[in-house]
């Protein structure tokens, strides 16, 4: 995967876009799985279907990479496996108490705190055009959760909001490890051992729940293929080849655009109509996204320049 993008020149905002195009869908195939699958189950069978997708090419492939590994990494892989399976159980819960928008715009707001610990830990700056698109961003978040909110259409939406943030909360340490390990690790590797570690963490934790993982209809199976090619293949792996190349901040808040395709998805698939407030906080999201991103654009080709391409 990491090859065909080299091969076909794909430049990191260029990838950014396929991914959230990508992960736009992931919310919509959850919830028509949630007709007939609990959701810790979906989140098994999404991540579980990748890592098994993703390991025959890794071992015959990059074979030799997995083998000298350090004890370190490993650690980390797991580490990263564990706050990714804390963010799809959060998130994909989230979606049965309230809206695809609520839900995905809150679980979006990662990039703030993405940015706050990369300050920290991984001494990455914060430029005020980055502070600006963020703030402007979250803040058209804030107006859908809270338009949502109040609109009394769902019974239990605080619930469901606070699940969102949970997921938001515990992907930030996902995409800081992550970013702590492409340094160093090829794409495929990565994936393939976070991915497996996440989707074990979460069989185990649908058994404890006593959740099924088996005697559904066969259409349900086939959504959870498509969780596990499209958003999760496609998506996530596509921002974890971004994460080699951009800071993690930039990142994160490129994955904000992802609340804009869940939105218009969601009106086309499931009949949720945006009303007039929550399409100017999403034109305020897509400002957030464009100023943090364009006036920043010469700081991300500097670096791109100074690293190479993996």
């Amino acid at each position: 995967m990491e090859n065909t993008f080299q091969k076909q020149n794909m430049t990191p905002r260029l990838a950014l876009a396929i991914g959230i195009l990508a992960v736009s869908s992931g919310s919509i195939f959850v919830r028509i799985a949630q007709e007939d699958a609990p959701s810790l189950t979906i989140a098994a069978f999404r991540l579980g279907l990748a890592a098994l997708i993703l390991l025959p090419v890794a071992w015959l492939r990059c074979r030799g990479e997995l083998l000298e590994l350090k004890a370190s990494d490993w650690g980390w892989a797991l580490a990263s496996g564990f706050f990714l399976a804390i963010h799809f159980g959060t998130w994909i819960t989230s979606l049965e108490y309230t809206s695809v928008a609520s839900s995905v715009v809150l679980v979006s707001t990662s990039p703030l705190w993405v940015a706050l610990a990369a300050r920290v830990f991984l001494d990455e700056p914060l430029p005020p055009a980055l502070l600006a698109g963020l703030s402007l961003a979250l803040g058209g978040s804030i107006v859908i959760s809270f338009a949502e909110s109040s609109s009394g259409f769902y019974a239990q939406p605080l619930l469901g909001n606070a699940l969102a943030l949970a997921g938001a909360l515990a992907v930030s340490g996902y995409w800081l490890i992550g970013r702590h390990l492409r340094r160093h690790m090829s794409l495929i590797p990565y994936v393939t051992l976070v991915y497996g570690f996440a989707a074990l963490i979460l069989l185990i934790t649908a058994l404890l729940f006593r959740q099924p993982l088996a005697g559904f209809r066969p259409t349900t199976y086939g959504w959870f293929l498509l969780l596990a090619l499209v958003p999760q293949l496609l998506g996530h792996s596509t921002f974890n080849w971004s994460l080699a190349h951009l800071p993690a901040a930039y990142v994160a808040i490129a994955t904000l655009g992802e609340p804009i395709g869940a939105a218009i998805l969601a009106f086309l698939f499931l009949g949720e109509n945006p009303t007039l407030l929550k399409m100017a906080a999403v034109a305020l999201i897509l400002v957030g996204i464009l100023l943090a991103l364009r006036q920043s654009h010469g700081k991300i080709e500097k670096t791109q320049l100074q690293r190479p391409l993996e």
